[in-house]
């Protein structure tokens, strides 16, 4: 899967900017990113949604254990990898019917999230338990809702493409050679959004930061880490 947000959207992580600009790598444009991605996967499924998002998904290479899926209402797009274990007592949480998936529950999950303040956005996550990575796009809000499940069994990439999109994908290779160093893997129980950031659901209450490529050889030119207490600042980006 493949989500690209303009900056009229959101703001890119600067941790990332500061990778990118410590070791300049060539790379490519939103446009040229998504082109390469639907061309990789012919079977792909591409929506532009006005010159805010692009998101494309494909069920190539999908494990049955966990399958991606798509789906969109009133005006929330959001394509989901991975599966939830207590899905049917999540569906009675949520007022919805037995037929319900993933990608439905993790719409209303937002929906709630959005409506209902306040509405804490760690309770709502930590109730999600399985092998999960979702990506929402609120066109109506014009923000984005991004969330990893607490162990990261589901890979999940985030970069920035020559022109300052940001932009997510379950494929490393591509948004390597798309945003260059500025690329990092998204941190398991962490969650991202326009108006916060990055942020953990796990521990809430430690700081995100990120420590920089030890080498040139390493694919991510950063690594997001959730601080502890007794965590030692070697080499982290503030």
């Amino acid at each position: 899967m493949l989500a690209v947000f303009s900056g009229a959207v959101v703001r890119a992580p600067e941790e990332l900017v500061l990778a990118g600009n410590r070791t300049p790598t060539p790379k490519k444009s939103a446009n040229r990113l998504f082109d390469t991605f639907v061309r990789k996967f012919s079977s792909s499924v591409a929506i532009n949604i006005d010159p805010l998002a692009r998101i494309s998904y494909t069920h190539e290479t999908e494990s049955s254990m966990q399958p991606r899926s798509f789906a969109v209402k009133d005006d929330i797009f959001c394509t989901f990898e991975g599966a939830l274990e207590n899905l049917a007592s999540l569906r009675q949480q949520y007022g919805l019917g037995k037929n319900a998936n993933e990608v439905v529950l993790a719409m209303e999950a937002y929906r709630t999230l959005r409506d209902r303040a306040p509405y804490s956005t760690n309770h709502m996550l930590s109730h999600l338990v399985g092998n999960f990575a979702f990506i929402i796009f609120d066109r109506s809000a014009s923000s984005v809702f991004i969330a990893s499940d607490q162990d990261g069994k589901i890979p999940l990439f985030l970069g920035i493409t020559a022109d300052g999109c940001l932009a997510f994908s379950n494929d490393a290779e591509i948004l390597r050679d798309a945003c260059g160093k500025s690329l990092a893997s998204f941190p398991p129980g962490c969650f991202f959004s326009t108006s916060t950031g990055l942020r953990s659901y796990e521990h809430p209450k430690n700081k995100v930061t990120a420590v920089l490529a030890a080498t040139e050889e390493e694919i991510c030119g950063a690594t997001f880490k959730i601080e502890r207490p007794n965590m030692q600042p070697t080499d982290v980006l503030r």
